[in-house]
């Protein structure tokens, strides 16, 4: 196989430490009937060790996409030739926040987050209420999506550096971790 994938990830946990990231657990998925790949990286940055943010990499590698891939490069003559075409795979930051007793306005709060990730990282935020024993009041979790792709080319070239990338997720990350002190987190008893 042209691509290591692995080898990246394990380059994007290394440049995720030198942009101010934790790193905490990695974990690879392999569907054996479709070999399909799944790679999750858990992380958070510096500021937030002690909570209340969650923060989960992910990239799920289409085979057919490096089977393609793979495929160019074989027939290509010229072991120092760029393949010509376009071959990306989607990587996802998954932020989470525990249940907030104050949420903020999501409309709002996906406003800001676009000035603050720019086009790099489209991000997608939505709440979920829950609704527990009707003497409680509910509870409102924040889910964010932020989406970018990768050029396996780039990849298997050693050119996708993803500094920019990691920077506005950090930025997007600190944001976070300073506005939940406001939101009120409600952390599950035993924490």
């Amino acid at each position: 196989m042209a691509i290591d994938i692995a080898g990246f990830i394990t380059y994007l946990k290394d440049h995720a430490v030198e942009h101010g990231f934790h790193v905490h657990d990695e974990r690879h998925f392999i569907e054996t009937y479709s070999l399909r790949q799944a790679f999750e990286v858990d992380m958070h940055p510096e500021v937030a060790c002690n909570g209340p943010l969650d923060l989960n990499l992910a990239l799920d590698v289409d085979p057919r996409t490096l089977l393609d891939l793979d495929d160019r490069m074989a027939e290509m003559d010229d072991d120092f030739a760029e393949p010509e075409g376009d071959w990306r795979q989607q990587v996802l930051f998954n932020w989470g926040l525990p249940a907030l007793q104050s949420p903020p306005d999501v409309v709002i709060l996906a406003t800001e987050l676009a000035g603050i990730a720019g086009p790099t990282i489209p991000i997608e935020v939505s709440a979920v209420d829950s609704f527990g024993p009707l003497s409680e009041s509910p509870e409102r979790r924040l889910s964010l999506v932020g989406r970018f792709e990768v050029s396996l080319v780039d990849v298997m070239l050693g050119r996708e550096k993803l500094c920019d990338v990691l920077d506005r997720c950090r930025e997007v990350s600190e944001y976070l971790v300073s506005a939940a002190e406001d939101w009120k987190p409600v952390y599950p008893e035993g924490d």
